[in-house]
Order: C-alpha cells, then structure tokens, then sequence
C-alpha cells in the first residue's frame, strides 16, 4: 500500500472539524488477478475502534476510498489494512467460467471448501456459520446444477456476509497515523469583521468625532446575527500609537481627532493587554463579548504582533525590534506599502523573552473570553514560533483558533496550515475569471484540504479588488455567492452590504479607508431604501445554514458550461451523514462577468449525485424559488444585472 491520506506535509499532521465527512484513501494492489479488499481501522480519541470497508475509485490509480464522518474532538488515530479477497477472486471467476462451461465441477469445489473454511470460523456468529455451512454443501452437492452454483457465487446474502467479514489472507498494514479533529467553528462558520469605534460613532458640530464604544458597537450586534453571521471580527482594540500617526488615506500628516491605525499597537496607555479608553474598559469589552455570544456570535480578536513607536516594549525590550546602524528602529515595509506608524518584532535576539510575552498576552485575552484570533501577517514571524504558541495554547484551550491573515507565496502560507493554523486567508480576491475560480476552488477542496482551510473573505479594509471597484452591485452579489457555497468558511467586511466601491487613486484599498477615521454607516436606512445587500448575504447564510452539504470542503466538484463565464459546481452529501436521512445536493451556475447577461447549456456529471445521465430530475433555485425539470445537459440563462447565480436544490433525493 502506499499514498495513504488524509496527510499532511512531513513531520505535521493532518486534521479535520467536528462533523467534517473525510475520505480515507489508500493506493493499494497484488499481483496478478487475483482481487483484493482493503479496510479502514480508526481508533476515537477515546479509544473505540470501529472498522470501515474502501471501494476502489475505479479509475486506473489503484486507489480506494471510504468517508467517515468524524464527530468527536481531539486526535484519532487510523491505518489501512489490505487482504486477498478470497471470496471474492472465487465468485469473479465463478461468474465468468460457470456461464462458458470451462472448469464447472473444480469451481464448484474450490467455492465449497472455501465457504466451508470459513464456516469453521469461530470468530464469526453462530447464524453466520450456519448460513455459510449451507452454501458449502450447496455447492459441493454433486447433483447441484451449474445454474444453483452461478446463483450461489452472485447471491446478495452471502456477499453482503462476507463483505462484512471477509474470507481474507495474505494481510498487510500501513503504519498508524493521526488526525486532529477540531471544533466545527475552526472548519465552517460565516465571520463578519466591523471597527468597534465606527459603529455608534457621532459627528459633532463642531466637526470633531465621539468615538464609538463597546457598548454602542453591542447594538449593532443583532444585525450581524440577523444576517446569520457566525463570527463577529474585531480589529486591534489597544490603545493606538501617536508617534508617526497615519492620518486619513494613509497619509503621513495627521489632523486634530485622527484616530489612526488600529494596527499600530501601543501607547502611554498601554499596549496588547490593554483597551483603547476611547471604547471603554476591560468590563466593558467583557460586556461586549457576553452579548455577542448571547446571539450566537463569537468573537474573534486581531492579534497584530508589532508594535507602535511609542508602545512600552520599544522602552522597556529594545531587543525586541531590529536597530539600523544610525541607532534608530526599523519600521515595517511590504513595497510598495510602508508602516512608518509601525515598527516589526525581531525574534532571533530574544526569542524566550518574546515567546513568553506574546503566550502571556494571548493568555490574558483568552481569560476575557476570546477563543478565536486573527493573526496579522504571520508569514513575517518565525514557523517554529507559531508551531509553538499554537501547540501551547491548544493544548491548554483545544478550543482556541487560530486565522492566519498571510497573503504571500504558497510554501509559507502552506507551511503555516502545516504547523497549526486552523484557518487561512487565500487568494481568492485576486480569483476572478471562471479559470482562475475553478483552479482555485479545486485547489483548496483536494490538493491541500488534508491541513489547510481557506477562509474566503470577499474583501477586507486593505482589499478592494478592481472586479469589485468595477464590477458594480452585480459583482457585489456574484463573489458573496461563489464565496458562501464554495468553502464552509467565508466572511465580509463591514460595508461590503453597503456595495461601497470607490478605491484610493492607485490602489486597491477603499478612499477614506476605515483604517485612519472614522466610518459613518446607516444601515437601517440602506435596507429600507433597497441599497443594501444585507437580505442578500442573510439569505446565502440562511441556505449555508439549511444545507449541510454546504458546510463541507472536500465534496466540491467543478462542471462543465459552453461559456467561459459561465462557472459551475456541485456539492453532495450521502444520506448518512446529512442528519436528515437524505442526501443533499447543491448546483451552483455563476456567471462571472458582472458586466453581462449570458445565457448557455451547462453540463453535469449527475453520477456525482447518484442520477443516471439522462434522468430528469427536479431543481429549485434557493433565491429565487424556481422549480425546473433538469437533467444532465441544461439551458441556462444568467442576467448579472437580476440575479447573476442559482443556487440549486436537487430535490427529491434520498
């Protein structure tokens, strides 16, 4: 045997979320023809084995596959054992050599001392035996026809019995592996990320700005659970650096009541473990937290591991930055984008000393009641570091999540997946076309679903993509879509709902960025007048909701359309593991160019679903309510300006 999976990079391990259905597969083959059978043996974190029958893919690669669906927390451990199927090689050329007359009476014989062999089994149950004994002199009764043997060699009894508990030899095993399985949070769940001091925010007459608090942020909280939000995101919530002050879009001039960059931590005031006094206290922020979780929110804080010229480690730990040989400190750089507000950790120079201050910090919000961080630019900090602050702190609170926010090369936002990070932004901003979206989104689902889970923002403070500053309202409705039904994790930034889309000349962050001021949002208003996609994403989180199938990763498989525009996948879930006894099934039909109505004949691999290529079959667009008769080819006509996707129920399935 060899390629077992899942697996992860060298020397980490794999890992799956409570309720996540994982296919175990195996590359597994003998000599000759003989056949072979091979099972899945999987151990709970508690110790309890259960024992799990693969079928082969049937595609040339010699692979076999079994999904199971893992439901308890913690590490479990599994490996593949492989046998000759004894059985089964005698009733295959059974089948064959019965029908042609060739070796009739040995067949019959070799069937009858094989089943009586395994009829002596002890091990078995007593009916069993019994069931198996009566086959054997079934077939070793020489006034027996050639038809009661053939009728014996493709009973569906008997296989069934031995399906279960074969007549194995010749047995082999891959060595044990394990799995870490998560909580469902850490693998599916919809985030929404707002600035506390916007929400509540009150322009004075005079022009200088109230900020707004944990307690006025609190009341927009049930407008992100109504939308149906999992995940409430909170930017840094620490006392803000004056030193170097960005001013509003980035600038380096700074006026009288800019709030600056949240991400430059750390003032007179305090620095990581402290709260911004504009926003309140640390009770306050408790009080915040309490709400959120009372309508079915988590809160997830913005770890930002860097600190503001004038934040009390630049005094109290120099040797925790990196000094320029004129004696000044270095501030953060990704060129083109500089951070003068900002100055970077160095963590070659005292790296006991940092390890221990950063798990003291996270300690402190934790006790506050944060389990989930959004981690700021990781891939600028050591993989050790990480590997060990995660292995820490989950090992202490399993609970505990991690995002990494690391928009770079592959290997180090793989390597970072691969050392813990239980979720990972991606690239699929910057994914735009039907190519780029299938590659993508095939990627993620069966390339690196064994360890890494992408988190699908459709934008973010610092990302404001060409296709939305273009787009309009159309491409606005299109990314929320294909985000929500593509991956089970997925989130929005505050005024996304709101289609706000003009950019900084040059640049792809919104003019007037929310990062240096202040935002003033009526929300209320804008549903009320209909500009608002707010009923929108509270539909696509309702259809999330409603579909477990959506709540999957590694199920997503990419279809076929004439147009190159017109993008399509399906996600299936067998019966088993929907909860419901019945299997469900989503077809996603996206027409990708905002800018257009296109209309074209789509091309399913209904087998996928267990449909028969030319069966009709009945569909409802889940935002719409349109029902129609489909089968595997279908005419499709998508209007960017309308309704741009369907999301498709495949109804009456079992």
């Amino acid at each position: 045997m060899a390629d077992p999976s899942p697996a992860a990079p060298e020397g980490f391990h794999p890992k799956a979320f409570a309720g996540e259905v994982v296919p175990f597969r195996v590359v597994a083959f003998r000599e000759g023809h003989d056949l072979i059978g091979v099972h899945l043996r999987l151990r709970t974190p508690q110790r309890e084995e259960s024992l799990h029958r693969l079928t082969p893919l049937n595609d040339g690669s010699d692979r076999w596959q079994v999904d199971v669906a893992l439901d308890e927390t913690r590490t479990w451990t599994f490996r593949f054992e492989a046998f000759a199927d004894e059985f089964a090689t005698w009733a295959h050329a059974a089948e064959l050599k019965i029908p042609a007359g060739v070796d009739v009476p040995l067949v019959r014989t070799l069937g009858a001392q094989l089943l009586a062999r395994a009829a002596k089994d002890k091990d078995r149950p007593k009916p069993e035996r019994k069931r198996l004994a009566a086959f054997a002199d079934a077939l070793a009764d020489e006034d027996g026809s050639a038809d009661e043997a053939l009728a014996i060699a493709t009973d569906p009894e008997l296989a069934t019995l031995l399906q279960d508990r074969p007549i194995a030899s010749l047995d082999s095993a891959t060595p044990w592996q394990s799995i870490l399985v998560e909580r469902t949070l850490a693998g599916a769940a919809a985030w929404y990320e707002f600035f506390p001091r916007s929400e509540g925010a009150v322009r004075n007459a005079d022009g200088t700005v109230a900020s707004g608090t944990f307690a006025t942020a609190a009341e927009r909280l049930p407008g992100v659970a109504g939308m149906g939000f999992d995940v409430i995101y909170l930017p840094p919530v620490h006392p803000i650096g004056r030193l170097n002050r960005k001013g509003r879009n980035n600038t380096l001039t700074t006026e009288p009541g800019d709030p600056g960059s949240p991400w430059a931590v750390g003032a007179a005031e305090g620095g990581h473990d402290a709260i911004h006094p504009d926003l309140g206290t640390l009770a306050d922020f408790r009080a915040f937290v309490k709400r959120a979780n009372g309508l079915g929110l988590e809160v997830a804080l913005d770890l930002a591991l860097q600190a503001a010229p004038d934040h009390p480690w630049v005094q109290a730990h120099p040797e925790w930055f990196t000094e320029l040989p004129d004696g000044t400190i270095a501030y953060a750089e990704n060129p083109p984008k500089k951070y003068q507000d900002i100055y970077p950790l160095n963590f070659d120079r005292d790296p006991v000393g940092l390890y221990t201050e950063v798990l003291r910090i996270v300690e402190h919000w934790i006790s506050q009641g944060v389990k989930t961080f959004r981690v700021d630019n990781p891939h600028t900090k050591p993989l050790r570091f990480w590997e060990w602050l995660i292995r820490t702190v989950n090992t202490k609170h399993p609970d505990v999540v991690f995002l990494a926010e690391a928009f770079t090369r592959p290997a180090p936002m793989r390597g970072l997946a691969a050392v813990g990070f239980q979720q990972s932004y991606s690239y699929f901003t910057w994914r735009n076309t039907k190519a780029e979206l299938e590659e993508f989104l095939l990627s993620v689902a069966h390339e690196t679903a064994d360890y890494m889970r992408p988190n699908l923002f459709v934008n973010t403070p610092d990302i404001l993509t060409e296709y939305l500053q273009f787009g309009g309202r159309p491409a606005y409705k299109i990314r929320a879509a294909i985000a929500a039904t593509g991956a089970p994790l997925y989130g929005v930034y505050a005024g996304y709902e709101l289609f706000e889309n003009v950019a900084r000349p040059g640049s792809e962050e919104n003019i007037d960025n929310e990062k240096y001021e202040y935002k003033f949002r009526d929300w209320a208003a804008a549903e009320a007048e209909g500009r608002s996609l707010a009923p929108y994403l509270t539909r696509l989180n309702e259809i999330r909701r409603a579909h477990p199938a959506l709540r999957q990763l590694r199920n997503l498989r990419v279809h076929w359309s004439d147009d190159d525009a017109i993008m399509v996948f399906s996600k299936h879930l067998d019966a088993p593991f929907t909860g419901t006894d019945t299997s469900d099934t989503i077809i996603v039909v996206a027409n990708v160019d905002p800018h257009s109505v296109r209309q074209t004949t789509v091309h399913l691999d209904t087998l996928a679903w267990g449909v028969e290529p030319g069966t009709a079959y009945e569909v409802e667009d889940l935002v719409t309510g349109s029902v129609w008769t489909w089968t595997d080819h279908n005419f499709v006509r998508l209007d960017s300006f309308t309704e741009p996707v369907h999301i498709l129920h495949v109804k009456g399935q079992r």
